[in-house]
């Protein structure tokens, strides 16, 4: 999923999500990580561009929306070091694999647990787009070992990017609690220095033994990653598009007044019955003409648009 690493608020969008922080005087265009640097420059904007981005970095991420994307992070990440964990030993990644500094799957499971409950394996499953990307891994994995590198490489130096200030918004967008949980998936507790080891991960791919053809496609595959990434975000995106009843701190979602709603299970489930045999929607446009209640929800009302300013700035 940068230069501004020290918030979002202060920064250019279009830059939020770099990889490349510092240019490293040492490197040569032919090493890997300049080709990697130069030939996915196209697909970092395009990628930073997809609207599911832009309303994160913007903190206009709902929590149902953010649920499913550590979702679809899961699926992603158990398959990628999965097949990490193959190939551990052999030469063409071997010299890329951090387990202790790197892997997500074991903080991913915690920020499930936190979001879904104990019993979070029961109440999640791989989305469509989400499962073209595994399925990806999985043979690169097993069949072209060389390229797992373009993986490996679009993930986790994403995540120790842009990923650090995507935790920072998602924090505060979600009001989620200081104590971190639900973003462990950002937390590398075993990496005191981003940058440092973000340069002794390109050195040691600089390090591989490829030729020329190797190198051409492992680029190749990592703009095949980033389109796998684009797609779980349109796909979030459309998802986060119908959701436009949404409970908040546990209260009711919002009704906009359409349709009929006492046939919606959530509010017949919430009201209990307790309400009468009318309709509760229309039994509080009655009540809201009432000039105490009118007051009260002007009240509310200023209270909400001040919260809104400082949610969106």
């Amino acid at each position: 999923m940068p230069s501004a690493m020290e918030g979002s608020e202060g920064g250019e969008e279009g830059e939020i999500l770099r990889y490349e922080e510092t240019e490293d005087d040492n490197v040569s265009p032919t090493d890997l990580s300049e080709l990697l640097k130069e030939g996915t420059k196209e697909s970092h904007d395009r990628a930073e561009n997809t609207q599911f981005v832009k309303d994160f970095l913007k903190g206009r991420i709902k929590k149902e929306l953010f649920k499913l994307a550590t979702v679809a992070l899961y699926f992603t990440y158990s398959a990628l070091e999965e097949e990490m964990d193959r190939n551990k030993d052999n030469p063409v990644f071997a010299p890329l694999y951090f387990p202790l500094e790197l892997h997500r799957r074991e903080a991913l499971v915690k920020d499930l647990k936190y979001f879904y409950g104990e019993d979070w394996k029961e109440k999640i499953q791989c989305s469509e787009a989400t499962q073209h990307y595994v399925d990806r891994i999985h043979h690169v994995g097993q069949h072209e070992p060389e390229l797992l590198v373009a993986h490996a490489y679009t993930r986790y130096m994403g995540d120790l990017s842009g990923g650090q200030v995507l935790k920072k918004v998602a924090q505060r967008a979600l009001k989620l609690p200081s104590t971190e949980e639900g973003i462990q998936f950002y937390m590398f507790d075993n990496i005191s220095n981003a940058q440092q080891f973000k340069q002794l991960y390109r050195a040691r791919m600089n390090a591989l033994d490829l030729d020329k053809n190797t190198k051409e496609r492992i680029v190749e595959e990592a703009n095949r990653a980033f389109r796998f990434n684009m797609q779980v975000f349109d796909e979030l995106d459309k998802i986060g598009r119908s959701l436009t009843e949404e409970a908040q701190d546990g209260g009711f979602p919002v009704h906009d007044g359409k349709g009929d709603l006492c046939k919606c299970p959530y509010y017949a489930d919430k009201l209990g019955g307790k309400a009468g045999p009318g309709c509760p929607y229309h039994a509080a446009l009655a009540l809201a003409k009432q000039p105490l209640v009118q007051l009260i929800l002007a009240a509310c009302v200023a209270v909400a648009a001040g919260a809104a300013a400082w949610y969106i700035m």
